[in-house]
């Protein structure tokens, strides 16, 4: 059974769920709705695409790295703590990227709010586990992996079909206060988290020696090898295929955000569903099927194929 402090109900659990995917959606909505208006970007502050492209590793990489960094202040401090004050620095610093008057200045506001933001959503995976029995993950876990999928597809056509009507610094402040807004509504759920997660003694020692006991067995590997590779993929696919189509096929960003919906809007709508399965057929099955259906889908698409 979850592990809480309080009785829960099923229905003020599946708000908090459902909270928390709004959450994991904005998030990544606002890490993709730049991708397609690159070279919009590269245009207006007359640089080259390519240094324009950087802003994206800027967000993600420290993204990466800070993660560590929130999960072990989350055992000293609570998750509630943590988690709230890295939704609200995500809300701040994505306003602020507005103020930018350079290239270099939003690298820098992106650097900052990847820092900021990486709390949110690796915490709120951590207080499904907690909240829900293994058995009964799947569903949930589907819907936050369901709402990545879906921010990352809506966040390139949308965000490429505001900035016409509200510029781009319009958009970094629309979805700041997107985020803002979330962060109040989910304040009312402080109770739950705060019972359903506790803080835990540890030291960055004890961390470090996790992740290499976690290494070194061949599951843990290929685990975080898949996890690796996959956001390699990710992060290329929806940073430079919005060049490559207004280059071979001259589309606008509008028309490069609306193809990109095809990539992502199947797992926000499948992912709860494919969740179910996991926890019916099993995850050793559905990750096979899943890679294969990937790796299919990609050679359909290579030159050499055609």
């Amino acid at each position: 059974m979850p592990d809480v402090a309080f009785p829960v109900s099923a229905d003020e659990r599946e708000r908090l769920l459902r909270m928390l995917a709004g959450t994991t959606f904005i998030i990544f909505f606002q890490a993709y709705m730049v991708a397609p208006i690159i070279p919009a970007l590269a245009r207006i502050f007359g640089v080259a695409e390519q240094t324009v492209g950087l802003i994206v590793p800027a967000y993600l990489i420290p993204y990466g790295i800070a993660t560590l960094v929130y999960g072990l202040l989350a055992d000293r401090l609570g998750i509630r703590r943590v988690m709230f004050v890295s939704l609200a620095a995500f809300a701040v610093l994505t306003a602020l990227t507005a103020s930018a008057t350079s290239i270099e200045q939003i690298a820098l506001w992106r650097i900052a709010t990847g820092i900021g933001a990486s709390g949110v959503v690796p915490l709120g995976l951590a207080l499904v586990g907690r909240l829900f029995p293994y058995e009964q993950r799947g569903r949930p876990l589907g819907w936050l992996f369901g709402a990545m999928a879906g921010g990352m597809a809506f966040g390139s056509p949308l965000g490429a079909l505001l900035v016409p009507m509200i510029g781009w610094r319009g958009l970094f402040l629309v979805v700041g206060a997107a985020g803002a807004a979330i962060l109040l509504l989910l304040l009312s759920y402080r109770r739950v988290i705060a019972a359903a997660t506790q803080p835990v003694t540890g030291t960055l020692r004890d961390l470090f020696r996790g992740y290499k006991t976690l290494l070194g067995t061949p599951r843990g590997q290929r685990t975080f090898g898949y996890v690796l590779v996959n956001s390699m993929f990710h992060s290329g696919v929806f940073t430079w295929l919005g060049v490559y189509f207004e280059r071979r096929y001259g589309m606008g960003a509008a028309g490069v955000g609306l193809a990109l919906l095809g990539y992502g809007v199947p797992g926000f709508l499948l992912g709860p569903f494919i969740g179910r399965l996991a926890d019916r057929w099993g995850r050793a099955r559905m990750l096979p099927i899943g890679l294969a259906v990937s790796a299919a889908a990609a050679r359909s698409c290579s030159p050499d194929s055609r």
